[in-house]
């Protein structure tokens, strides 16, 4: 580790000197603009033998091939690579700028594009110019310079961790990792697009929160100067837009930050990307074949297709998803009905199933374990898991016709949660009882049950119409949709540990 330090600290020296050398020679190392009208995708894919296509390209040095007066590199730019060629003959004094340029350079060139001996086609340099000097080289294991001032690397940039820290480096050196976050980004656009068309209005509720709700979780809480008060950052958008639908408003949704003071680990990250909607006068079988024909759109217009491939595991978006209640799927597992079932006769099944128990566990906490530990692993193909316990649902409305259980869904894919959904409570009474038993859960000491929150009472007080409720995590949805591991793979920018 020591060498290799030590030889970064010779490779930065030395472009540092070629820096003052180009500043000697008065080159400007970081000029203000430079005019493209090209592509290297373009250029490649119009190029037609006998034509004079004369083009603009700007993009960082990839690969350089020097042969005295002569010299071969790739640049770089964000739709691929191209090879450019350049003499001293045609360039001049720039050429002896070109001399002090290095891989990670980004540099402008204008000239005509042509095909080599070999094939390759390629821009032949007329106007050279430096775009900016790169003082710090690529993290590569090793570069060298052979005879001939050919440069020559060694072992691409590949340390995960290292990728997620620097991730400006890591879409330099593994610009196939783009497509990726362009396909998150079609995704989300595809979403928006699916939403709007269907009269549902994108609105924005605030960041910073008195009072937090919407989910179970930890928050992050900060401190306001002015007001000396306590917020929090959000942990779910859900009970500001329903105060909209208690305005009127007829369906609104949000694609928004959320925050959760959590563990981190392959699919959870502290900060992630929701959307979340809610539609008056429908209910959550509404909101299954709503969610079935969304991912569906998504996926035709994405990418064409609705089988996918996610960790070695086809996978197959056609429509209806399979429904399966909470309890069944439990029952099937343990032979057990959580819905009689003591706390005592649950710690005793999941203690029986290998899972671990304390004196502080709920009820809902337990059945959620024995889910997640027994169940959902086996949710492969898209999957409705519906009518919940109560317990495990505050904010969802009693089910119609079963004692003891609410009217919600969660959509399961390759053993993944990705998206929850209800038929809303609406009842202020039943709302303000749930939020008294979650207060007692606290109390017992669970940390993410879920705080009383006066205004939002007040505001169902007014009236809710019956409403449909969704949440889908975008990060969980991308990961499926493009075949990765780790959220992190999916976030231009995850939480890391800090660097030492």
């Amino acid at each position: 580790m020591e060498n290799n330090q030590q030889d970064l600290n010779v490779l930065i020296k030395r472009r540092f000197e070629e820096l003052e050398e180009l500043k000697a020679k008065g080159f400007e190392p970081f000029p203000y603009s430079f005019d493209v009208n090209s592509s290297s995708e373009w250029i490649l894919n119009n190029f037609r033998d006998g034509e004079d296509t004369s083009v603009s390209i700007a993009g960082r040095i990839m690969t350089i091939r020097r042969m005295g007066k002569a010299s071969f590199a790739h640049i770089q730019d964000d739709k691929g690579r191209i090879q450019i060629y350049l003499k001293k003959d045609d360039i001049g004094e720039s050429y002896d700028a070109f001399k002090l340029l290095d891989i990670g350079d980004i540099i402008g060139v204008t000239g005509y594009v042509f095909k080599t001996k070999t094939g390759e086609i390629s821009v032949h340099v007329r106007e050279l110019k430096l775009l900016s000097k790169s003082l710090r080289p690529l993290p590569i294991a090793k570069e060298v310079t052979d005879e001939q001032g050919n440069k020559i690397i060694f072992d691409q940039f590949a340390d995960k961790e290292l990728r997620y820290r620097q991730r400006y480096v890591d879409l330099i050196v593994n610009p196939e990792i783009r497509d990726t976050f362009i396909k998150r980004s079609r995704i989300v656009s595809s979403m928006r697009k699916f939403l709007d068309s269907r009269g549902y209005l994108e609105v924005e509720t605030p960041v910073l929160q008195p009072i937090y709700g919407g989910a179970a979780a930890r928050p992050f809480l900060t401190h306001h100067n002015a007001l000396n008060t306590t917020l929090y950052l959000r942990i779910a958008d859900e009970l500001y837009l329903k105060r909209l639908i208690v305005g009127g408003f007829n369906g609104v949704y949000e694609i928004s930050k959320d925050f959760r003071n959590e563990g981190m680990d392959r699919t959870h990250n502290p900060e992630f990307t929701m959307m979340e909607l809610y539609v008056p006068y429908k209910d959550y079988e509404w909101m299954m074949q709503f969610v079935e024909q969304m991912l569906y759109e998504i996926s035709m217009e994405v990418f064409g297709k609705i089988d996918f491939e996610y960790n070695g595991l086809n996978i197959n978006f056609s429509v209806p998803w399979r429904r399966l209640s909470m309890v069944e799927s439990i029952r099937e597992k343990t032979g057990m009905d959580i819905l009689s079932a003591s706390i005592d006769e649950l710690k005793g099944a999941a203690r029986g199933k290998g899972i671990e128990t304390s004196a502080d566990d709920t009820k809902a906490g337990i059945i959620d374990e024995i889910f997640s530990t027994l169940v959902q692993p086996e949710l492969i193909q898209p999957t409705f898991i519906i009518d919940y316990p109560v317990e495990l649902s505050p904010l969802a409305k009693r089910h119609r016709s079963k004692e003891g259980l609410v009217e919600r869904f969660e959509g399961y894919v390759g053993g993944k949660e990705i998206c929850n959904a209800f038929s809303e409570l609406n009842d202020p009474l039943d709302q303000r009882q749930r939020f008294e038993d979650q207060s007692r859960m606290r109390e017992a000491g669970d940390q993410e049950a879920h705080q009383r929150d006066e205004d939002f009472l007040r505001a169902l007080e007014y009236g809710m119409p019956p409403t449909a409720g969704l949440g889908i995590g975008i990060d969980r949805l991308v990961m499926l949709l493009t075949n990765q591991s780790s959220i992190r793979d999916v976030i231009f920018f995850p939480q890391m540990k800090p660097e030492a």
